[in-house]
């Protein structure tokens, strides 16, 4: 484990380099979550070096005590470009809520990755006002919610399900729900023509928290943006299909970044 001060805070990361000599990669994880989320990414290594962050107050990174909305996420963006700047990272992978922080790195701070993948992204994040009331007074009922068939996972082992809800426990209430509420808050629609990257549209068949139309959006409105598609997983698709994530993934960069 690795990590990097910055802004009076520590930011952990964990590298992965097996001589690759594409690109170095650096995935940003979602609401509640933390690198671990990442750890069959890890795989791409002897082809892509592989970066994986805990954003503030995630994991091992001390917190921001940030408010929630622009603030919250303006400390995100300075987590991921820290760690960018430290380890030569030029490919941003971001799913969910980490899809909103690369986004805000290219839009509001000029980051000028190689490439970006948006996986389970939007360009706005609504989060259903129910969720939002749970996770400000009945946590484990939030967390039940998201690990209902067709959100996080479309029908994954209990054991991955298992294992995220302890994550989610492990982040804690109060970081979890400052992470929606910021998704809740992010809107970039209109300002899209100002990515200039190439980019995937990553999305699982059955996600429905950020479903295909969401993707189909990125399409349309970036400059210069694709589609993939993992079956049989759904928001977490990176977990619960890797295999097919993964070939996504590096099919996208051997194409498309020197």
């Amino acid at each position: 484990m690795e990590s990097v001060t910055h802004h009076g805070r520590e930011t952990v990361y964990r590298t992965a380099d097996r001589g690759g000599d594409g690109p170095t990669v650096l995935f940003v994880h979602g609401s509640g979550g933390t690198k671990d989320v990442w750890k069959s990414q890890l795989r791409i290594a002897d082809e892509y070096p592989v970066v994986t962050l805990d954003l503030s107050g995630h994991g091992e990174s001390d917190d921001a005590n940030a408010e929630p909305g622009y603030e919250t996420l303006s400390a995100y963006v300075d987590d991921v470009l820290a760690v960018s700047e430290e380890t030569g990272a030029s490919v941003f992978v971001g799913n969910s809520l980490g899809g909103a922080v690369a986004l805000t790195a290219v839009l509001q701070r000029e980051a000028s990755p190689d490439a970006l993948v948006l996986a389970g992204a939007g360009a706005k994040l609504s989060v259903l006002d129910d969720l939002l009331a749970w996770l400000g007074d009945d946590f484990e009922r939030a967390v039940e919610f998201l690990h209902e068939p067709d959100r996080l996972f479309h029908d994954a082992s209990e054991k991955y399900v298992e294992q995220s809800r302890e994550a989610m426990f492990g982040v804690g209430q109060a970081v979890t729900e400052r992470d929606f509420l910021t998704c809740h808050g992010f809107d970039v629609r209109g300002k899209l023509d100002d990515v200039e990257v190439p980019t995937l549209a990553l999305v699982g068949e059955h996600d429905k928290l950020t479903p295909r139309s969401y993707h189909e959006y990125f399409v349309r409105e970036l400059p210069d943006c694709e589609l993939a598609v993992v079956e049989d997983a759904a928001h977490l698709a990176m977990l619960e299909e890797p295999t097919a994530f993964n070939a996504a993934l590096t099919e996208f960069l051997d194409r498309r970044v020197d």
